[in-house]
């Protein structure tokens, strides 16, 4: 028996040095050579923009080499002005329900992804949770509580160790109102809104004031912009990592698109900005923005959830929502 066991031992102290050493070696390799730079670049990329799982970086490489990486992968063309005028809504409060409303599955063989399209940009609004600042809501909440048709998660979020999805980063407008949250007037941020004549706005560096002077009825931070009158501004597909993904855009004749895409998954591995971009730019997107990304992800359209949020837990509270109405 001993030497059964002795013997048993033996093997299983080889086969864990043997898991070490290949674990070790690959580990070198990714991270400490050139052989396999894109493959390290997309761990970085990905890695870097999660909240809880950046360690897949910081264990192994220098801040100052992370952000050289992330410095080089993340392409995006120059910020452009925005041309409103060229976009002429066609359809406003006439439609109720799911009418006017198309859902389409936009699915690749890597990722599960949902659109929206939504043919009156005027049933189209921003709503946060009813409990913030107190408690966040789900997506789906907060389309209840609003008595809306559809929805997805808007803006950013500073979550706690409880999750409870409370707080709004960075701008929040609804009604005109700004949400005051100790934002400074001269910070710039990247965020998206509808005029009120309902058109889409986004712009990548921009003002508190600025903003406030544009008299948008509703706006949110996130971003970046991905599309400026019709032209894409991603350009590397790797920089901004594999992630679950949420999008807003408006075609040139008004339409909405609600874009997620589902991540973190074995079926549904998620999608770069890039992999946004082109679904949108597909489908007609003229304008387009990078909504709060990750577990937020979600989507709701009469009365059932659209996508599979990465969350074991399901839907994350978040504060903000953009809605069908």
């Amino acid at each position: 028996m001993k030497k059964v066991l002795k013997k048993l031992a033996k093997i299983l102290g080889v086969l864990v040095f043997e898991i070490a050493y290949i674990l070790g070696l690959g580990i070198y390799l990714i991270y400490y050579t050139e052989f396999f730079v894109t493959t390290r670049d997309m761990i970085v990329t990905t890695s870097m923009t999660t909240m809880t799982h950046q360690y897949f970086a910081t264990w192994f490489l220098s801040d100052e080499k992370i952000q050289e990486i992330l410095a080089a992968n993340r392409g995006i063309n120059e910020n452009v002005e925005q041309d409103l005028k060229d976009v002429n809504i066609k359809v406003s409060g006439n439609q109720k329900d799911t009418e006017g409303i198309e859902k389409i599955d936009v699915s690749t063989d890597t990722f599960n992804a949902y659109l929206l399209i939504i043919d009156d940009p005027s049933r189209v609004d921003l709503a946060i949770g009813p409990k913030v600042p107190t408690v966040g809501s789900t997506t789906s909440q907060i389309i209840e509580a609003y008595d809306a048709v559809a929805g997805i998660n808007a803006g950013g979020l500073a979550d706690d160790a409880a999750g409870t999805g409370a707080m709004p980063v960075g701008l929040l407008m609804t009604n005109g109102e700004t949400f005051q949250n100790g934002l400074s007037n001269y910070e710039a941020l990247s965020i998206c809104g509808f005029t009120q004549d309902n058109k889409l706005y986004v712009n990548d560096y921009i003002t508190k004031s600025e903003v406030e002077a544009l008299n948008l009825r509703c706006a949110i931070s996130f971003g970046p912009v991905m599309i400026v009158n019709g032209q894409p501004r991603i350009s590397s597909g790797s920089g901004w990592g594999i992630q679950p993904r949420t999008c807003i855009g408006q075609r040139q004749d008004g339409a909405v698109l609600f874009l997620v895409i589902d991540g973190r998954q074995t079926d549904s591995l998620g999608a770069t900005l890039k992999n946004a971009q082109d679904i949108l730019l597909n489908y007609g997107a003229y304008n387009a923005f990078n909504l709060d990304g990750g577990a937020s992800s979600t989507m709701v359209f009469d009365g059932a959830l659209v996508n599979k949020p990465s969350d074991i837990a399901g839907e994350r509270y978040v504060p903000t929502a953009f809605i069908v109405k």
